[in-house]
């Protein structure tokens, strides 16, 4: 009763000096025990509010970053606050949780331990509150613990939300040169690079590419290039150009820009376009040969050299020529886009083209430092068909693994979007799937032993797809020159001695003509001879 009576005693005196004492004196007087406080203690303190300044307005990016962080760690480092605020948005299914008002979470770096409390204050006469943290960090390590702590905190926080955040798939709405030319849906296209049927070691290939652009900034700051990187996706209908772009999506956790260049009007449009996009991108244009008519750029000044004999004629047809630019998107605008000066207005994005015949885009667009990497996505190889099946059927072997060998090798492959149907519609019976895709491979066979005897297929080869010894493509994947890659297709194109190459050209055209209705040759994949292309 006397230490109770004391301390009110004490209390009152307080009161009384409180009252008594000017404000002046009582500040001193705070801030010299606080002083003294944080001398003996053993700890420093370190406050980030919310806000920058005392506008409320600037939101302090290191706040956010450590908001994310608490969602981060391990739920064990959570265990210890007493308690947690759950919070789940609509545009995510990841349940999040932030330490409660005036609550403490530890943590620990380099062996050292740390503290995280969440302070939430409510302004006199207001509604509003003032959030704040305050890390505790030992006193003796605080010099060269808190710059490395605060690096590890925004590095680990960046990278969560870059993979918890949902991912967009955008599209030009025409209106590229207003303030927003994108419109967006959620993106969840199921791809992946575990369900792709592709080559083991092209994935393998794909991956580590992907993942070691994804990991360069230093390397491309410290070389002098943009942070980007292309690739030309390119092989028949149905090989899986439009999975592996989803796949690629879904692995680095990017928003994917699908660029329809139909829906551009000009040069000035598409940079427009290019302004809009975000960082961690993949920019996407499909079939690249089909979407504008970029060889006539060059038809032009070829016809404006031969008619120019006078300086009053270059001037008209240059005049000519400008005129005709200024309405459509252009081959050098297009290069602009892909590896000019406006190719570098952002980071860490990826621009893929594809199309189905690769000699028909321009060498300008497909050399090195514009499409870096070319993958070659030819028909379904045995790898990929056990893929397959072991997605569509759950089956690790079946007994007629060795007939689908067979009949790949003997040049019946089909792609994987002609197998995975089959599978999709015999998903229930395993068995009939399996001869099903036996009887197809074979009908294939046939018709390519058909057409090699005097017979023509709707899908006739094109330069780039050959024949080498009889064999099924399957898919590649090439780097370096292009033009390395033209002089090894040549020498297999003439080792191989295809039949191909013995038929007069006039009549293969001729045929593929009479069997089109448009006057143009018609793809038809079920009855297409197969696409070869060469292995390097």
């Amino acid at each position: 009763m006397e230490i109770l009576s004391q301390l009110w005693s004490l209390l009152g005196l307080l009161t009384v000096l409180q009252n008594v004492l000017p404000s002046q004196l009582l500040s001193l007087l705070h801030s010299s025990y606080e002083t003294l406080t944080d001398f003996l203690s053993p700890h420093s303190y370190f406050e980030i509010p919310e806000f920058n300044g005392y506008c409320g307005v600037d939101l302090n990016d290191l706040y956010r970053h450590v908001h994310l962080y608490l969602n981060s760690v391990n739920h064990s480092a959570a265990a210890g606050c007493r308690r947690l605020t759950l919070s789940r948005s609509k545009s995510s299914n990841r349940i999040s949780y932030t330490v409660a008002p005036n609550q403490t979470i530890h943590d620990t770096f380099e062996g050292h331990r740390l503290s995280w409390t969440h302070h939430v204050e409510t302004v006199q006469d207001s509604l509003e509150e003032k959030r704040s943290f305050t890390l505790r960090l030992p006193k003796r390590q605080r010099q060269t613990l808190l710059s490395a702590y605060l690096s590890h905190v925004t590095a680990r926080a960046e990278e969560f939300e870059r993979v918890s955040r949902e991912r967009r798939l955008f599209t030009n709405n025409g209106n590229g040169s207003f303030e927003s030319g994108w419109v967006s849906v959620p993106f969840r296209h199921p791809s992946t690079f575990d369900t792709l049927a592709l080559d083991p070691e092209l994935k393998k290939q794909i991956k580590n590419d992907l993942t070691a652009f994804a990991e360069g900034r230093e390397f491309y700051h410290r070389v002098g290039r943009a942070w980007k990187r292309g690739y030309l996706l390119y092989g028949p209908p149905g090989s899986g150009k439009s999975s592996l772009i989803a796949a690629m999506a879904n692995f680095l956790c990017y928003d994917v820009y699908d660029l329809e260049l139909t829906k551009v009007s000009d040069n000035s449009e598409l940079r427009s376009l290019l302004i809009q996009t975000t960082n961690r991108s993949i920019i996407v244009i499909e079939d690249i040969d089909c979407s504008v008519d970029l060889t006539a750029d060059r038809k032009t000044k070829k016809t404006t050299m031969t008619k120019s004999k006078t300086m009053r004629a270059k001037t008209a047809s240059s005049s000519d020529c400008s005129k005709d630019e200024s309405g459509r998107v252009t081959l050098s605008g297009l290069l602009n886009f892909t590896d000019g000066l406006w190719s570098c207005c952002g980071e860490e994005r990826i621009i893929v083209f594809t199309t189905n015949h690769r000699d028909n885009v321009d060498p300008a667009l497909v050399r090195c430092g514009r499409m870096d990497v070319h993958v070659n996505l030819g028909a379904c190889g045995m790898h990929a068909f056990r893929d397959l099946v072991r997605n569509y059927l759950g089956l690790e072997s079946h007994a007629l693994f060795d007939a689908v060998d067979s009949c790949i090798r003997s040049g019946g492959s089909l792609t994987p979007a002609q197998i995975g149907e089959m599978l999709l519609r015999n998903r229930g019976d395993a068995d009939v799937a399996m001869r099903e895709v036996v009887s197809a491979m074979q009908t294939r066979m046939l018709t390519v032993a058909a057409a090699g005897g005097g017979g023509g297929g709707q899908w006739e080869q094109t330069d780039n797809e050959e024949t080498v010894g009889g064999r099924s493509p399957e898919s590649v994947l090439m780097m370096g020159s292009p033009e390395n890659w033209d002089s090894l297709s040549w020498k297999k194109r003439k080792e191989s001695g295809s039949n191909c190459d013995k038929k007069p050209k006039f009549l293969v055209r001729l045929k593929s003509l009479t069997k089109s209705e448009s006057g143009r040759r018609v793809l038809t994949p079920e009855k297409s001879k197969s696409c070869n292309f060469p292995l390097f």
